[in-house]
């Protein structure tokens, strides 16, 4: 019983076999009940995500949270999914009713289709793509086109206005995130994710702690989520590329950005975490699996820690910060780790020689950036201008 997993997927795949059917047929189903399991437990996550966000947002903000529907408030989110269920799916009447009802689907089959590269163990993952990382990096821009179609189709000068930002905020951090993705790559010497976790024997994080903090805060302005959550500011754009949905199809929406954050936690647990590694992990994939959500959650306790404790920033103030600042310092934490890892394969040092000097490398980087944005500052205070201060009009005495 060492491995559950296999067990059970053989004893499927003889069952089909017995049943008269081919090999290959017995092999087409079973990937096909998987892919059904496995979406069905992404989404079925998302259930208790709801509630562990509505609990970390009443106590990151001293406030009870939900604590009414059943024990702890655990019953709250089936009441919300009743309450989406039977709400009344309204198309505007002059949308393309087409585009507007597919765009849900593929937002959420973007989501989705990140998980078949993921690694829950050694045996346990849809898919040994041996260019995995790219291939994640493909789907989600499924998500990208998905708010484009949504906020066109809706014929609704907010929702447009919402799949403009989508264009120049979803796109845009593609490339500092893309680059960051380049890291764990270039150290692995392979853009699969199940070498990528094989080639942890020290956590990449260690390595390339400046890359792990800009994946997560590109992942983070590729979801939306606050403080880039510029797509559906409430305040400016009512609710933005999603402002005519409602019913089941606004809950896909809001379904797929929770599932989002959780595969944003995945996939820095995947990338700099070490995955499913652990002590006993591989003779025990139970034990794997669990390791790999521990991990993930980290991310996305991470991830809606931020969201929970900072405000909303400007879109030219986000746009600044990734093009002054995202992308120019990840590409150099990309050239100096390529030359770093080279002359380290030179003089063969692996392991935590090769992990320390790397971190080395990045405390380096970031002392230099943190130096170079107080110089920055000071000049922009030398330039700014000067005011006299203004009179103070003092009233006459009374005699």
């Amino acid at each position: 019983m060492g491995d559950p997993f296999a067990l059970i997927s053989q004893w499927f795949t003889n069952l089909l076999l017995g049943w008269g059917l081919s090999e290959s047929a017995a092999t087409v189903i079973r990937l096909l009940v998987g892919a059904v399991i496995l979406a069905t437990i992404s989404m079925l996550t998302v259930v208790v995500l709801i509630w562990v966000e509505r609990k970390l947002a009443g106590r990151l903000q001293d406030r009870p949270g939900p604590n009414r529907a059943g024990k702890f408030g655990l019953l709250q989110p089936i009441a919300d999914m009743i309450k989406i269920f039977t709400k009344e799916i309204v198309t505007p009447a002059q949308a393309d009713k087409t585009i507007f009802h597919l765009a849900p689907v593929v937002f959420i089959a973007s989501v989705l289709l990140m998980w078949v590269v993921i690694p829950f163990t050694a045996t346990v993952m849809g898919a040994n793509l041996n260019v995995a990382v790219l291939y994640v990096v493909a789907v989600g821009a499924f998500g990208v086109v998905a708010v484009l179609m949504a906020g066109w189709s809706s014929n609704n000068k907010f929702a447009l206005l919402g799949a403009f930002r989508a264009v120049a905020q979803m796109v845009s951090y593609e490339v500092p995130m893309v680059l960051a993705l380049m890291v764990p790559v270039l150290l692995a010497r392979s853009m699969g994710l199940t070498d990528i976790v094989n080639a942890q024997s020290v956590w990449f994080i260690v390595a390339a702690p400046i890359a792990a903090v800009i994946f997560l805060i590109t992942s983070m302005a590729e979801v939306g989520r606050a403080p880039f959550d510029l797509l559906e500011a409430e305040s400016e754009i009512v609710a933005g590329y999603h402002t005519e949905y409602s019913g089941m199809e606004f809950g896909m929406f809001y379904v797929a950005e929770f599932l989002h954050v959780w595969t944003i936690g995945a996939l820095l647990g995947t990338l700099f975490l070490g995955g499913w590694r652990g002590p006993g992990a591989e003779t025990y994939p139970l034990l794997g699996i669990l390791y790999f959500y521990i991990k993930t959650f980290i991310g996305y306790f991470i991830v809606t820690w931020i969201r929970l404790s900072l405000p909303r920033i400007r879109i030219d103030q986000m746009l600044a910060f990734n093009w002054k600042f995202l992308t120019p310092l990840i590409l150099v934490v990309l050239i100096f780790t390529a030359i770093l890892d080279k002359v380290l394969e030179v003089y063969a040092v692996s392991g935590w020689g090769h992990a320390l000097s790397m971190l080395a490398l990045n405390v380096v980087i970031g002392w230099a950036t943190v130096q170079a944005l107080k110089k920055v500052e000071k000049s922009r205070q030398r330039r700014r201008p000067e005011f006299p201060p203004r009179p103070v009009a003092v009233a006459p005495k009374s005699e």
